[in-house]
């Protein structure tokens, strides 16, 4: 099925008239995946992102692949909903505009190395001199103290050393990473949901600003929910075991008839039992080896075995259809043509169109989570470098055009 079947059944983008974070002023002075995502997911609830690149090399993102005729399709997506301008805070007046914005803002967010915004004279004392109410989130990859502080990260850095990576691969494999940057992706989802957090105690407890520390490492090693205190307490080390969870068994991702695949695991008694009707051996219900999940787990590779032999004798409909049947929690794994054609994100919406002049019609993610008065949505995608200097800088700071020339003539802007 190609693409073109499927992909106009998904909606095109609706704008929301009551978004949740109307009024409040973002500056997005980051740079590639983890401040840029952060204010993306306040961008689609509203808030006016003001998306700073420097006038010459612009935002990292606007290299990545993948690319579409010159065109950076990743870059679109991050920086949608989003008023892009361009700002060199390199240089002394290019750091006197930021502290101008800044004056009316509720929220910087950035993610160089520590450091970096000292150097440039905005460093947190001096931006929450011209703003007492301001909010500074500060993504950096060790965080902006401690001995590794100063050093460089991205997200794969951050995922090796939160104990993520040892945790992915086969057993007697190397360790691996996700193949995508996960532990950026993480850190801006506790950068958005932080500065959530500074803004209520700001205008519901009338309190200060504040400024927000938010580590790469830190962020992915809290998902990591239970391994510290298993090491703690038991002295164990959980460790990678393939495609099977080291709590629960029978688990695994099991091949199909058709080399396909569907992932499960029996993570309580009761999906156990619905799992042994489904797959027509309820003797294995009163199996003294298999009578409890423990003892389920010390014979993972065999019980693993079983599901596996019954898998390999159905093609992927086939099996998932009689899973259903005996609602055993399952998904088969999907790759994106899968994703385009399930029923579930169609009628879910999970992915609206919106108008492009650079890619025409485009299909994106939709805004998530979904709230029932003042729902997101996604207005625009990711504008061109400097598209909205004039609406920034002219009417929102009030520059004079001759103000305005200059800046440009003098690489400021």
């Amino acid at each position: 099925m190609d693409r073109a079947e499927y992909r106009d059944e998904f909606p095109h983008a609706a704008p929301s008239k009551s978004k949740p974070l109307a009024g409040v002023t973002v500056i997005d002075a980051g740079n590639m995946v983890a401040a840029p995502f952060a204010t993306v997911l306040m961008a689609d609830f509203g808030a006016e992102v003001i998306k700073i690149e420097h006038p010459e090399t612009g935002d990292g993102q606007r290299r990545l692949e993948p690319i579409k005729n010159g065109v950076p399709l990743w870059w679109k997506n991050i920086s949608r909903n989003k008023q892009c301008v361009t700002l060199n805070l390199g240089k002394p007046e290019g750091a006197e505009v930021f502290r101008d914005l800044v004056t009316s803002a509720d929220v910087v967010v950035e993610n160089y190395r520590p450091g970096t915004f000292e150097r440039w004279g905005l460093s947190w004392e001096s931006l929450r001199a011209v703003n007492e109410r301001l909010v500074m989130l500060r993504i950096s990859g060790f965080g902006q103290t401690g001995p590794y502080s100063s050093r460089p990260a991205f997200g794969r850095v951050a995922e090796a050393m939160s104990g993520l990576s040892h945790l992915i691969g086969e057993a007697d494999g190397p360790p691996m990473s996700p193949g995508y940057p996960l532990g950026d992706l993480i850190a801006g989802l506790f950068g958005a949901y932080s500065v959530m957090m500074a803004l209520y105690h700001r205008d519901v407890h009338d309190g200060p600003g504040q400024v927000i520390d938010l580590a790469l490492y830190e962020a992915v090693f809290r998902l990591l929910d239970f391994d510290p205190l298993e090491f703690d307490q038991l002295g164990t080390v959980h460790t990678r075991t393939g495609n099977r969870v080291a709590y629960a068994a029978p688990s695994s991702t099991f091949r199909t008839r058709d080399d396909k695949y569907i992932t499960l695991a029996a993570t309580t008694q009761r999906v156990w039992e619905r799992l042994c009707a489904a797959i027509d051996r309820e003797d294995l219900v009163s199996d003294p080896r298999f009578v409890d999940n423990p003892r389920r787990v010390e014979r993972s590779e065999e019980i693993n075995g079983v599901v596996e032999s019954w898998m390999r004798e159905r093609n992927r409909e086939e099996a998932s259809a009689r899973l259903n049947e005996f609602s055993v929690p399952h998904s088969a794994i999907y790759d994106m043509r899968d994703v385009f054609r399930d029923a579930q994100y169609r009628a879910r919406q999970a992915m609206v169109r919106v108008a492009d002049n650079d890619l025409g019609d485009a299909l994106v993610h939709n805004v998530v989570p979904r709230l029932s008065e003042t729902p997101g949505s996604v207005d625009c995608l990711g504008a061109a470098m400097g598209a909205h200097n004039e609406a920034v800088y002219r009417d929102r700071l009030g520059y004079p055009p001759e103000k305005l020339n200059r800046l440009k003539e003098d690489g400021v802007i």
